[in-house]
């Protein structure tokens, strides 16, 4: 099935794409491990943890990984080494992988459990 020139400019978006990704995420390894600037370790609704220089190794080691298979992969498909699938799998699993990965170490290191401690409803002395 070939559809030519329609699918051409979303192969051009998502190669594009790849670009501001792969920028980001090597910009925070470079803030971690250069600049010792620990804001966006392991982030839970915006906010670092208390702690946030115990995570900085995890979240630098997340970010390098996957900021250079992602350049790996621009430089894979501007050589003419992979196919449109195979670098758009790559690429992918890549993105999610990483997202994932950040999200479970930004829970990880603000805790499972809940944010703050409830109060009790008014009117009532908080006892069962």
């Amino acid at each position: 099935m070939d559809l030519g020139l329609s699918v051409f400019p979303i192969r051009i978006m998502f190669f594009l794409a790849l670009f501001p990704v792969a920028f980001f995420w090597l910009r925070r390894v470079y803030r971690i491990l250069v600049k010792r600037d620990f804001s966006e370790v392991a982030l839970k609704k915006g906010v670092p943890p208390p702690n946030a220089e115990k995570y900085a190794p995890y979240e630098m080691a997340i970010n390098l990984i996957g900021g250079v298979v992602m350049v790996g992969v621009i430089v894979a498909v501007l050589l003419g080494q992979l196919d449109y699938d195979t670098w758009v799998a790559i690429g992918g699993s890549t993105l999610w992988v990483k997202l994932f990965a950040s999200f479970a170490l930004g829970r990880q290191a603000h805790g499972l459990g809940p944010g703050r401690e409830k109060k009790p409803a008014p009117g009532t002395d908080g006892k069962v």
